[in-house]
């Protein structure tokens, strides 16, 4: 691995699962409003969007609100859309206090059997990346949000 490689990897939180279903299904559970509320977050958490326009330059302006009352609001702008297969954006949020900076690329790779789907998110610096795993635990919030996508989402089999 290069030095540059190596760089990188050092400032990435990145988080795999294996779903049952196609990537169709999963786009969709992701790029609809009414879907995404009912699984966006760690465990306990609930989601309020302001705005979603999932297009290259389209804005999502959305709230995590915690089951301890904290609120997390977030505004990403989508960089890269490729239906079915990509979804890339910067994304400001956290907490007024703790707030985190990245760039968050959402792949969905069918398989055969179903769909692989990474959530990468790359940070400015390794600091940037061990200050959100400390304070908001990043890395266990996408492993908690994608097993609740994965609890609604193979549930259903197919588009709801």
């Amino acid at each position: 691995m290069n030095r540059r490689t190596s760089d990188l990897a050092d400032r990435e939180v990145v988080v795999t699962r294996r779903f049952k279903v196609g990537p169709e299904v999963l786009w969709e559970w992701w790029t609809d409003p009414a879907r995404i509320v009912r699984w966006w977050g760690p465990a306990g958490f609930r989601t309020t969007i302001h705005e979603m326009d999932v297009r290259k330059g389209g804005v999502w302006d959305h709230v995590m609100h915690g089951p301890d009352g904290t609120d997390y609001p977030s505004k990403a702008r989508f960089i890269d859309v490729v239906r079915h297969a990509r979804l890339a954006y910067t994304l400001e949020g956290g907490t007024p206090a703790e707030r985190i900076s990245c760039e968050v690329s959402w792949t969905f790779v069918a398989d055969g059997r179903g769909t692989v789907v990474t959530m990468r998110m790359r940070f400015p610096t390794v600091e940037a990346r061990d200050r959100a795993q400390k304070a908001l635990g990043v890395r266990e919030a996408g492993v908690e949000t994608l097993n609740r996508l994965a609890a609604l989402a193979e549930a259903t089999k197919e588009s709801p």
